[in-house]
């Protein structure tokens, strides 16, 4: 008993100490790194607190503002981007973090310039400037007495460019002084801030007339009248950024003139105009002053008209939002594609059996015919329970699903395993899978009897919960023939859009059900006898090696701290699972210590497991040389300099995903075609739900992963099957080339 004492006291302060790093860990990595520099933007964060910190917000319950900012000084002839970057760009994003109780404001945008680039214009800023954002203090925001400074941090991206564009992100922190005045760069804000446009109170109209806007603007003061003014668009892709002052309306051209106090202008329309706004932003410049304008806009906007020599799948982008707005009913499809669709939906149902995942459970499900011997019945019910529960969960994903894409959710197939809340739950359920099958516990030590021999008396039961489970860890990724057929699904009337996803069930389940009625079955298979129960110990590795898988798909998701963390709280639910095999009284102390354990480490641990991933370690959405982030923003402007782009959508969760990124892009005949071809190659990484891959995903016809598409200037995107072959994206290529 002295020896389980010391066992226990070694384990008790192991695990406090575990528990209590991570937190640590996560604190440990707010670093004091102000400044950045790269060849083309020297990037620093700055902050503004002449007074220090308002500490008066929790007597007066009034908010307190300090500033911080991010200045970027660009090397000569680079520019950065305004909130509108003009015909192509992207405008600078400041993604804070802060101490509870600290709110960000928006940017306090200075005046921009107009660059000129061929036929072209941009919106942004040469030289030196200060994007400024307010911190405002709530009276929640409740440092302790110890504390002296408040910890700042910043992860800026930026797209820098001359003739290329370079996209560049930075983190940096800051500790602001809570008591005494941080004021050194007091003059670059105070100039920032006197950069900023002015409200104006006059009265501003704006009225569509066939292919032009026409402003009306009062208020202005009296000491610009008469002057030229420049004129700045904060709603981008309505009108042309490049057109230039005239004395008539032209294509290209835009007038402006004063009626006494009065300004006006005529601005003509893009013909890539991307929106219809019921009122739209403008900032007017004279020299170094500004006042923006919000007009409301009467008249009838012209149709939208497509982008020339892009593909349709970035046509149908331009008009996503009203399209969505304005959706019709889902129509059901002729009987012919419908037959082809259940088609696809099962034989790609019978692939995902192949799924490495998937095997452990029909592994053990193959015991149960050993288990039953020639007992054809059980084999029967056996492998009717578990169709029905094949095909009842896919029909139930596929319904929920549905009802979530109604409701406005961007989703696709395998968004169950976008959330790290439910991988940490399925990797919970695979350990103690597999601990019960090492022999570790059983479950009628700790359910009651009439429970514990649900399995026996109910076999039914227990073979469905299998069919579920398998359905759980398969249906993430898309199989070959099921990506065609759920794309398809989602935009079915109900009906036929769960027939699909019946179908594919069915096919998943078909190899089990046709075994569990083949008489041959049973004859191959041995006598039941002692070598059960080693197969069933063995078993337990392949579940181990699947909550391993999915404690890495966590890590993509969480990053390494939540991937630690689940893995601490594995090791004590191993721990308080182990402590039901004990006997006496050494199994209510030992339980009674893991449940304590528990109870102190879940509140601790289970942040870091459902927390975001930190950008170092967010899996595939850094860029890693070859392979650069996925972005709409990014493929246009691509597309735009006339380069072909190849896309990779993916997730860590998707086991095809891997093969074919080990495999076929890994090819170096491949890679070096795509070298020759001038491709330009993006990973857009759905491991995490992200609404732009979702929608991006739903135009391409596809609702899950797997998917590769080649993307050209003036061609329709080339769609390739979910198992890549090198052999046809090398014929892709060549015939781009070509």
């Amino acid at each position: 008993m002295s020896v389980l004492r010391s066992i226990l006291r070694v384990w008790f302060a192991a695990i406090l100490v575990a528990a209590g790093a991570l937190p640590m860990g996560a604190a440990a990595q707010i670093g004091q790194k102000s400044e950045m520099h790269t060849e083309q933007v020297q990037a620093r964060l700055l902050a503004w607190a002449p007074q220090g910190v308002p500490a008066g917000a929790q007597a007066t319950g009034q908010p307190g503002t300090v500033w911080v900012g991010l200045q970027l000084t660009h090397q000569p002839h680079w520019h950065t981007y305004w909130k509108n970057s003009g015909d192509s760009g992207l405008p600078t994003d400041l993604q804070w973090t802060l101490p509870p109780g600290v709110l960000a404001g928006d940017i306090a945008w200075p005046i921009p310039k107009k660059i000129p680039i061929g036929s072209l214009a941009n919106y942004g800023y040469e030289g030196t400037v200060l994007l400024p954002v307010p911190l405002i203090i709530t009276p929640e925001y409740k440092p302790g007495p110890l504390v002296d400074a408040m910890d700042i941090g910043l992860k800026a991206s930026w797209l820098v460019c001359r003739q290329e564009c370079i996209p560049q992100e930075g983190e940096m922190a800051l500790r602001l002084p809570l008591r005494s005045s941080t004021a050194l760069d007091g003059p670059a804000f105070e100039a920032a801030l006197r950069a900023q446009p002015a409200d104006l109170s006059g009265a501003q109209a704006a009225q569509v007339e066939g292919e032009r806007l026409h402003l009306r603007v009062s208020g202005l003061p009296e000491s610009v009248r008469g002057q030229s003014l420049e004129l700045f668009p904060e709603t981008p892709n309505v009108v042309l950024t490049a057109a230039t002052a005239g004395d008539t309306p032209g294509p290209r051209t835009w007038v402006q003139r004063w009626d006494g106090a009065v300004w006006t202008a005529d601005v003509p329309l893009s013909p890539e105009r991307a929106d219809s706004p019921a009122d739209m932003a403008f900032v007017l410049t004279a020299g170094q002053q500004g006042w923006r304008l919000d007009a409301p806009v009467t008249g009838t906007w012209p149709a939208l008209a497509p982008v020339a020599g892009m593909s349709p799948a970035l046509e149908a982008a331009l008009s996503a939002n009203a399209a969505a707005r304005a959706a019709p009913p889902p129509q059901a499809v002729p009987p012919g594609t419908f037959a082809w669709a259940l088609l696809g939906a099962l034989l790609g149902g019978l692939v995902l059996n192949l799924m490495p995942c998937v095997f452990p459970i029909l592994a053990i499900k193959v015991l149960g015919f050993a288990r039953h011997g020639a007992d054809r019945r059980a084999h029967r019910v056996g492998g009717l329970a578990y169709s029905a529960g094949v095909v009842l969960s896919f029909l139930a994903l596929g319904a929920l699903m549905l009802a979530l894409r109604a409701a406005g959710q961007q989703l696709g197939w395998g968004f169950q395993l976008q959330s790290p809340a439910v991988v940490a739950l399925l990797a919970a359920l695979f350990t103690v899978i597999g601990l019960n099958l090492a022999g570790v516990f059983e479950f009628g030590q700790f359910l009651p009897s009439r429970v514990a021999t649900l399995e026996f008396s109910h076999p039914a039961l227990n073979a469905g919960l299998s069919g579920v489970l398998a359905v759980a860890v398969a249906s993430p990724c898309t199989a070959p023939f099921m990506g065609a057929s759920l794309g398809l699904a989602v935009g079915l009337p109900p009906a036929q859009a769960l027939a699909v996803f019946a179908a594919i069930g069915a096919g998943m389940a078909l190899p089990y059900l046709a075994a569990s009625w083949w008489p041959a079955v049973a004859r191959i298979l041995p006598r039941p006898g002692a070598w059960m129960d080693v197969f069933k110990k063995f078993m337990a590795f392949p579940m181990f090696g699947t909550a391993v898988w999915l404690l890495w798909v966590l890590g993509q998701q969480s990053g390494i701290d939540g991937a630690a963390a689940l893995l601490a709280l594995l090791v004590l639910l191993a721990f308080a699972l182990w402590a039901l095999g004990l006997a006496g009284r050494a199994r209510w102390t030992v339980g009674a210590l893991a449940a304590l354990l528990a109870v102190l480490a879940l509140p601790g641990l289970m942040p870091h497991v459902v927390a975001p991933a930190p950008a170092a370690s967010a899996g595939t959405a850094q860029a890693d040389g070859r392979w650069q982030p996925w972005s709409a923003a990014r493929v246009q402007t691509l597309l735009a300099e006339g380069k072909p782009v190849f896309v990779d959508y993916t997730a860590a969760w998707c086991v095809t995903c891997q093969y074919n990124k080990k495999t076929t892009l890994a090819n170096t005949e491949v890679l070096a075609a795509m070298d020759a071809a001038r491709v330009q190659t993006l990973r857009a990484d759905w491991t995490r739900r992200d609404a732009a891959i979702s929608a991006e995903l739903q135009k391409l016809g596809r609702s899950g992963v797997p998917v590769y598409v080649l993307l050209a200037p003036g061609r329709s995107p080339v769609v390739f099957s979910e198992v890549l072959s090198a052999a046809d994206v090398k014929d892709a290529l060549a015939a781009l080339k070509s």
